[in-house]
């Protein structure tokens, strides 16, 4: 085949936005609403900006590089690559991600019929990894089993929720908290939640399956890689926009009806209870299981891929292993995940999205190593200090830290990085002899 049709395209786009919506996606927008209330289109912004427009360009990214973490971080090393891509994919992959679309869609799904317990859990989660398992076994039938099977009804589900939350709004706009009662506050604490969806670091790992998926599909040509890849990126980031506002729109209704609550699983629940009843409450399950689901098996078959190339294990032992890790962590419950992965990501984010942004750079750059290696150091170290504030370890360091501009949106550590990145930009530019590092396109 020389070219998609465009029903292929659409299921690639369907796929690509079924493989980003998941728990993150459901249970973060309601309660930034909730809590921007009346300032609820300042925090939307920021949340879109980290949770569509970086997974959006991240995709585009990796779509130029042919879809590889390895070929992205070749600038920096083979060494510091791999350790790169090894943190990036227990990130989203079985240590953090993966479990919580478990635990996400059990506590939204299934809970409310059966009981929040421990036991329900894991009695669920073992039939939820059984089936992610089976699905991702079969990596090259994404775009069937994800695209033109489960993420229509998903879509058509969502759009059901959507719609009720603009034309079925619970009561006016509720006041904003505290952290939230300015514009500049609420776009910043906007921003800082949209790393909670992880999409961005999902965007490194689903590269290479959205590229897969293509290649599967009889598409041999670089060119088409890249033209489509970007293409179902942009239909992804388009549903996630949509549904992240209707979200957000929800939430921000919905002070009355959810005093008390303390996460959008509450949120979400109280209102599909309220406005649809119990029929309404079966069609959340359908939309969080499928939701869930999917993002799951996209993580799986992902993380399988990248490790099946590291270790003696073959892809499909690395899947079952992979879905049984991911079955234990996920029986340690929605909150504690929530709040163990907010260091971390905290500390991943400044490196991945300096990344990204060096990769479209390195075209004007004479050798990139010069350039991206001290780069990315400034941002792992700012990383790792801004991370030290969620473990209660206060410093001169972190105090200087929370003194830079952006400091409220998460984005201290923008500042040293720009000026690190002029300075070895300009040192690049005056040595005219490339270093060994290969340069990245």
């Amino acid at each position: 085949m020389s070219s998609l049709k465009t029903r292929d395209i659409v299921a690639l786009g369907f796929m690509t936005f079924a493989l980003f919506l998941g728990a993150g996606n459901i249970i973060f927008p309601p309660a930034v609403g909730l809590s921007a209330g009346e300032n609820f289109w300042s925090a939307s912004t920021g949340f879109l900006l980290t949770g569509v427009g970086l997974p959006l360009i991240t995709v585009v990214a990796m779509a130029r590089v042919g879809g590889g973490i390895k070929t992205i971080t070749a600038p920096i090393g083979a060494t510091a690559g791999m350790a790169l891509g090894i943190v990036v994919y227990l990130t989203i992959g079985p240590v953090f991600a993966t479990p919580r679309t478990a635990t996400v869609s059990f506590e939204m799904g299934v809970a409310p019929f059966v009981g929040n317990t421990p036991g329900g859990l894991f009695v669920y989660s073992l039939l939820y990894f059984g089936l992610a398992g089976v699905l991702s076994l079969f990596p090259g039938k994404l775009v069937d089993n994800l695209g033109k099977l489960i993420t229509p009804p998903l879509i058509l589900a969502l759009g059901v929720l959507g719609g009720a939350a603009f034309l079925l709004p619970a009561e006016a706009l509720s006041s904003s908290l505290a952290t939230y009662q300015s514009t500049g506050l609420a776009f910043g604490q906007g921003f800082s939640q949209g790393y909670q969806t992880m999409d961005a670091l999902a965007a490194l790992v689903f590269g290479i399956v959205i590229i897969d998926a293509i290649k599967s599909r009889g598409i041999d040509d670089g060119r088409l890689h890249t033209r489509y890849a970007i293409i179902a990126g942009v239909m992804a980031a388009i549903g996630l926009g949509l549904l992240y506002i209707s979200l957000l729109y929800l939430g921000a209704h919905s002070g009355a009806q959810v005093q008390g609550a303390s996460s959008g699983v509450q949120i979400l629940t109280a209102f599909v209870q309220e406005t649809f009843g119990s029929w309404g409450m079966g069609l959340l399950s359908v939309v969080i299981l499928l939701a869930c689901l999917t993002t799951g098996v996209g993580l799986i078959t992902a993380s399988a891929s990248f490790f099946s190339r590291l270790l003696p294990l073959s892809y499909r032992a690395l899947v079952v292993l992979l879905s049984l890790f991911s079955l234990v962590v996920s029986n340690q419950g929605l909150e504690h995940l929530i709040r163990v992965a907010e260091p971390v990501l905290v500390t991943i984010y400044p490196v991945a999205m300096v990344l990204v942004a060096l990769s479209f750079l390195s075209p004007w750059m004479r050798s990139a190593s010069r350039v991206f290696i001290p780069t990315m150091l400034t941002a792992l170290l700012c990383g790792l200090i801004d991370g030290m504030r969620f473990l209660d370890w206060n410093n001169a360091l972190t105090q200087a830290l929370s003194q830079m501009p952006g400091a409220a949106m998460s984005l201290s550590w923008l500042l040293p990085v720009l000026l690190v990145f002029v300075l070895s930009a300009a040192l690049d530019r005056l040595l005219w002899a490339p270093a060994n590092a290969p340069n990245a396109s």
